[in-house]
């Protein structure tokens, strides 16, 4: 018998499904994530690091070791500064995250991705076992390997 949750499987295109309404409910889904503490939380640490002048200051320092990073990278470590290059980018990204801001900011950004990665995995399995949920693990390591996370500071991630 057909339990909550549960899919009931049909001929394609027999079962009616009223888009608006479906829409709405993510909506109004959104709409309660927006609310939550998670993400006041994220937005004031997001915040408060873009207003940070340390934070600035570091940030247009960890820009310029990037630059120098990357044009080293092109030869890879066969170029006579890369490992100095990198070691640079890594102790400036070392000392950006020092700033407590920064690991607030860090912390709560990861709390964020983790209700919204638990939010996309519960509404698949609802549909179905077998549907791909995309892994919540980062493959990067942040911007020091190329990527940058969402705060804008080019050295968090």
């Amino acid at each position: 018998m057909y339990e909550q949750g549960q899919a009931i499987a049909t001929e394609p295109g027999a079962a009616s499904i009223d888009m608006a309404s479906l829409l709405l409910k993510a909506y109004e889904l959104g709409d309660t994530i927006i609310a939550s503490d998670s993400v006041a939380n994220y937005l004031y640490w997001q915040a408060e690091v873009a207003k940070n002048t340390e934070v600035k200051v570091i940030q247009r320092e960890f820009e310029r070791a990037k630059e120098l990073f990357e044009e080293t990278q092109r030869f890879g470590r066969f170029h006579p500064n890369y490992h100095e290059a990198k070691d640079r980018v890594k102790a400036i990204e070392a000392k950006l995250n020092d700033i407590p801001c920064v690991r607030a900011f860090k912390e709560h950004e990861k709390q964020l991705d983790e209700l919204l990665h638990e939010v996309a995995t519960t509404i698949a399995r609802a549909v179905s076992e077998t549907i791909k949920v995309p892994s919540n693990e980062k493959a990067g390591g942040g911007c020091g390997s190329g990527g940058s996370c969402s705060c804008g500071s080019g050295g968090c991630g």
